[in-house]
């Protein structure tokens, strides 16, 4: 019989070699499940404190929390003892096969020290993008940018519509005299309408501006008076028969709504001037040879 032991072992073996190192990466549906109440939180360990040794090499908390941080380990949904478990027993693995590596001379190869320089540069650089960021992601910046964005926002309308597509425009006429007779539109839609996607909802729409539909429904729908019901349309989808329900101005969207796109605009900003101004001063000589340019064919 497994044990117990060998198991959790082979599982940190598998995600060691099914989650190799990854680069920086740029929401998914919760379970559908009640989660157990979350449990305190274990007090964070100094990173000097050891959790486990590898031939005498010493696996440390602030080993843990820098694996932990890496986009390819993530474990969505494990609680923090066992993720504690699974990310020491992977850092063992690492060890062991670093060490291995290491006496079989594997880092002494000239590929390998260029790629040990490719990715200590490549560190380097995130880090000090991401510290040099942190000056500029300010609430003052933040708040001076969207006030900005505010001053060059145009209002737009919006419409809430409902529609019935079918596949010919007899079908549309009479499904338009059904409901100008007084039949529901809802019910209609929701007996005949070939779109998936709202007939469920008895054709239901919701909001949505001008650009977001192909043109002539678009032009259909905000011609059209609040509560009247048009003439069979046609698109490269169907025939509709559109119904709308309201019209407004769209809402400006709040400072809080828009925080995280704007710290994310400042962030990308404030690296790209960081890294033009360092281009802009450093002495920058580049030896590859122009392409030559193709020799014409002969006639």
């Amino acid at each position: 019989m497994t044990s117990p032991l060998l198991l959790r072992r082979s599982g940190a073996l598998a995600l060691a070699v099914a989650l190799p190192f990854a680069s920086v990466a740029l929401p998914l549906r919760a379970l559908a499940q009640t989660p157990a109440p979350a449990a305190a939180p274990a007090p964070a360990l100094p990173p000097e404190t050891v959790v486990a040794k590898v031939n005498g090499s010493p696996v440390t908390a602030g080993d843990l929390a820098i694996a932990a941080e890496d986009p390819a380990l993530s474990l969505p949904g494990v609680d923090e003892a066992q993720k504690k478990n699974l990310l020491i027993d992977y850092m063992v693995d690492l060890k062991v096969g670093a060490q291995a590596a290491e006496a079989a001379k594997v880092g002494d190869s000239p590929e390998f020290q260029r790629k040990l320089a490719y990715f200590k540069s490549k560190l380097l650089l995130d880090e000090y993008l991401e510290r040099e960021a942190k000056k500029a992601v300010t609430p003052e910046a933040a708040k001076a940018l969207y006030d900005q964005t505010l001053t060059t926002m145009k209002p737009e309308e919006e419409a809430h519509a409902r529609h019935i597509l079918v596949d010919n425009e007899e079908e549309a006429k009479k499904i338009s005299a059904r409901i100008k007779g007084g039949e529901d539109f809802s019910k209609i839609a929701a007996e005949v309408s070939k779109d998936p996607g709202s007939k469920t909802e008895g054709g239901d729409l919701g909001w949505f501006t001008k650009e977001r539909m192909v043109a002539p429904f678009a032009e259909a729908a905000f011609k059209l008076p609040v509560g009247q019901v048009s003439d069979p349309i046609k698109t490269q989808f169907g025939w509709h028969v559109i119904k709308v329900e309201e019209r407004r101005t769209k809402p400006v969207p709040t400072f809080a709504e828009m925080k995280e796109q704007v710290d994310q605009y400042l962030t990308r900003k404030s690296q790209q001037d960081l890294i033009l101004k360092l281009r802009e001063s450093a002495k920058i000589e580049r030896t590859d040879a122009a392409t030559p340019a193709a020799a014409p064919k002969a006639p």
